[in-house]
């Protein structure tokens, strides 16, 4: 696996967690699991040097190449690229802001032709094993990654102690080092104000609420992730269920929240849909933070059935090529930001009038 990929060949496919049609997807945008392993006898990515950076590539891809557990995979050298290419990645949730915006060192990604699983290596641990669906489906996520991880382990000797479990750079993930999350759509919490007291419950239950894009990223266009924060002394069935118990019970809410304010305040909620239909449609000048916030509304409008003259799998291209990168990618130059906002609005007026 020598041949390294650019990101030029992303662009026209479509986001495989945006494609609409997995279970609660109407609320649920996407289900996501990583794994946190490392390579046993080679010291933690933090204190580590090129050699063994090296000697770690080499194992992640002979084990993909020898295992074939991602389908015809593509490897994309990290240390190479320009910092708009890393953030392509980034914004299609590929890779983390860690592994896209630390300092340039060997780091690799390896990712299947749909984009559903990918291997991070080098990141803050050797290997960040990664599949992300669309819709509310942890069980089959989980399915998914358990077998990619049992086929690494035949190749690659992992870090583990029988008594803690799997061995880590960063202490919260040692045990199964299983990060599971699911991304949720929220505007009728929002706009009924009861956000708020759902977070704070969700996170007296030992579960973390973070941004689009993970931790330190802005929770904008009305999303979340909602993720376990523990993984010592639980097993990988018993994260996954409790935080299977915690999102339904959040999308149950969100759906009261919808139906109450489609029966009580119908005025109000047609308006906020018609408000961020029309500026859609009509600005000529839109930041990130407007327009995802915009077409936050507009989803929730498509969903309820308020618009119907739109296609949902529309509005959901639009949250990724709205976004800095992916902008500046299709005009196959650097923008400014003046510039991004500029074509961001006549992206956006004209996908909607297609």
């Amino acid at each position: 696996m020598n041949e390294y990929f650019d990101t030029d060949m992303l662009l026209d496919r479509r986001v495989s967690w945006l494609a609409d049609g997995g279970p609660d997807d109407d609320i649920a945008i996407s289900t996501r699991i990583r794994l946190a392993r490392n390579v046993s006898g080679i010291p933690f990515p933090t204190h580590i040097d090129n050699h063994e950076l090296a000697a770690v590539i080499a194992f992640a891809e002979m084990a993909v190449e020898k295992t074939e557990c991602l389908n015809d995979p593509m490897c994309f050298n990290i240390a190479g690229m320009e910092p708009i290419d890393k953030q392509i990645l980034l914004e299609r949730r590929l890779v983390s802001y860690e592994f896209s915006a630390s300092p340039p060192v060997m780091k690799t990604l390896i990712v299947n032709r749909d984009e559903d699983v990918s291997l991070m290596v080098n990141e803050e641990d050797h290997l960040r094993l990664q599949t992300i669906h669309s819709g509310f489906c942890l069980s089959d996520a989980w399915s998914v990654i358990d077998k990619v991880d049992d086929a690494l382990s035949s190749e690659i000797p992992y870090a583990f102690d029988s008594d803690l479990g799997y061995l880590t750079s960063c202490p919260t993930n040692v045990g199964t080092g299983i990060r599971a999350s699911v991304m949720l759509h929220l505007p009728g919490l929002v706009l009924s104000d009861q956000v708020r007291p759902v977070i704070q419950g969700v996170n007296k239950l030992g579960m973390a609420v973070r941004g689009i894009f993970g931790e330190g990223s802005d929770n904008l266009g009305n999303l979340c992730q909602i993720s376990n924060q523990s993984t010592l002394g639980e097993s990988e069935d018993g994260i996954i269920q409790r935080l299977q118990l915690v999102v339904s019970q959040i999308i149950n809410h969100e759906k009261n929240a919808r139906r109450k304010l489609l029966r009580e305040r119908t005025e109000f909620l047609r308006d906020s849909v018609g408000r961020a239909y029309g500026i859609l449609n009509n600005a000529y000048v839109m930041n990130s933070k407007e327009a995802l916030n915009s077409l936050s509304m507009l989803r929730l409008g498509v969903d309820m059935k308020l618009i119907k003259s739109i296609d949902i799998k529309t509005v959901n291209e639009l949250f990724i090529l709205a976004q800095p990168a992916h902008l500046q990618k299709y005009a196959g130059k650097v923008l400014d930001q003046e510039e991004r906002d500029v074509a961001r609005a006549s992206l956006i007026r004209e996908r909607l009038k297609q």
